[in-house]
């Protein structure tokens, strides 16, 4: 039984975000945040302060390769159930479990005596992480009703910011001035064993799908039916240009801030990591109340016009001279915009997945996702700002995001079907 296939339930606006399928996804946004860090930036400091080699440490950055290798293994994920908790929240909760103890057990190994285990250590939090990541996804495109999407990718984002602060800002100044470093993780392997209550707590979807009957249907089958569906090809193309002109936007705008209009690093940081921070989260909030109202397809076309109109204001920072209230103002609407833009599109990725293959097919989706900002805008952003200077790379930018609103704009027959048809998943034409 696929997602369209739910009894269509129309939740108020402004009680969205206290439906008991959207309240548990904050704390299991935050165990899915939370591990991050600690094998990527945190661990980077860790192995800095202890005098390990430059090289030794950009090998670290290898750790987080099970990230973008996901969909590997998500179809395991689809066709086998735990003995406990149901099909979902099972797998949340071992990977959970064993993502405490492997977190706490990092603490207790030196990067500069015994770098090699520690890495492994980190290889292994990395695939539980992502493991619990194709495991969270999938419930959460499982249990949320056709009108909570937004809301649950709002406090989906907003757990998973808080974690990377703790895991990131908050585990750096409790290892330097408090605890030292292996209490640190401890302390961190304990935050992720509260997140199981969570996991226990959290209701089962309405609406249990079968798994596929063998694992390699649980391959095949998630490719074939998405493919399956007249305009599959389109809507593909949607989710690799939907964000596209954001993406490129933000793939150097650090750099911009402090090169191009002459901030200086401290105040980069201070304005991006508060303001910005509180921004995205409020506007992925936003995003889950306003798209309870407006529905998938207008929310994506309101929420990517202002994605891209929101480039603008770097161009402004690019022709006036720097202030730290111009910069902030800048940023927040930045990141409020991206964050609308955010909840709609995850929205959309849920309401693309057929409850059967949801793990899979998000698994997928998302990496897709991810091939604009990976091997487009990442590129090709240095050339372009070579070529035609910040000004003018900054106006660029938002007619990089026309494409996919005219793309959105032609399917948006398909779009609308989502919110409401009862009786088909598959994307029509």
């Amino acid at each position: 039984m696929g997602r369209g296939q739910k009894e269509l339930i129309i939740v108020s606006p402004s009680n969205v975000y206290a439906s008991p399928r959207v309240i548990p996804l904050l704390i299991l946004g935050f165990a899915s945040g939370l591990p991050l860090a600690l094998t990527s930036g945190t661990l980077q400091a860790w192995a800095t302060v202890s005098n390990v080699s430059l090289q030794n440490i950009g090998f670290l950055t290898l750790v987080g390769t099970a990230y973008t290798l996901k969909f590997l293994w998500a179809p395991l994920v689809d066709r086998y159930a735990p003995p406990i908790l149901g099909r979902r929240r099972g797998w949340i909760l071992i990977c959970q479990v064993l993502l405490a103890l492997a977190i706490a057990a990092m603490g207790f190994f030196s990067p500069s005596t015994e770098l090699a285990w520690l890495a492994v250590l980190a290889v292994v939090v990395a695939f539980l992480s992502a493991t619990q990541d194709i495991a969270f996804d999938a419930y959460s495109t499982d249990v949320l009703h056709d009108s909570e999407r937004a809301a649950g990718a709002a406090v989906k984002v907003m757990g998973y910011r808080i974690a990377m602060i703790v895991s990131g800002g908050l585990a750096l100044v409790l290892a330097g001035t408090w605890l030292g470093w292996r209490y640190t993780y401890v302390l961190m392997g304990m935050f992720m064993l509260l997140c199981t209550l969570a996991t226990l707590l959290a209701p089962e979807p309405e609406v249990a799908a079968k798994a596929p009957r063998t694992l390699a249907l649980a391959v095949v089958e998630p490719l074939s039916e998405f493919f399956s569906r007249r305009g599959a090809v389109l809507i593909l193309l949607l989710i690799v240009l939907y964000k596209l002109g954001d993406a490129f936007a933000g793939a150097l705008s650090t750099t911009f801030l402090i090169r191009g209009a002459g901030f200086s690093p401290e105040e980069v940081g201070m304005v991006n990591k508060i303001f910005g921070l509180i921004a995205t989260i409020g506007g992925a909030l936003a995003g889950g109340s306003i798209m309870a109202r407006l529905g998938l397809y207008r929310s994506l076309m309101i929420f990517g016009i202002l994605q891209a109109v929101s480039n603008f204001g770097y161009w402004v920072l690019a022709v006036t001279p720097p202030h730290i209230y111009s910069m902030g103002l800048v940023v927040a609407f930045e990141n409020i915009c991206g964050g609308l833009g955010t909840a709609a599109f995850v929205a959309l990725l849920m309401a693309l997945c057929k409850q059967e293959f949801s793990a899979t097919q998000f698994a997928l989706l998302s990496a897709l996702s991810a091939v604009g900002r990976t091997y487009l805008a990442g590129p090709f952003t240095p050339p372009l700002v070579e070529s035609l200077g910040w000004p003018a790379f900054f106006v660029a930018t938002v007619f990089i995001g026309a494409p996919g609103l005219l793309l959105l704009w032609w399917k948006r027959a398909e779009i609308h079907s989502l919110d409401s048809s009862g009786e088909e998943t598959a994307v029509q034409s």
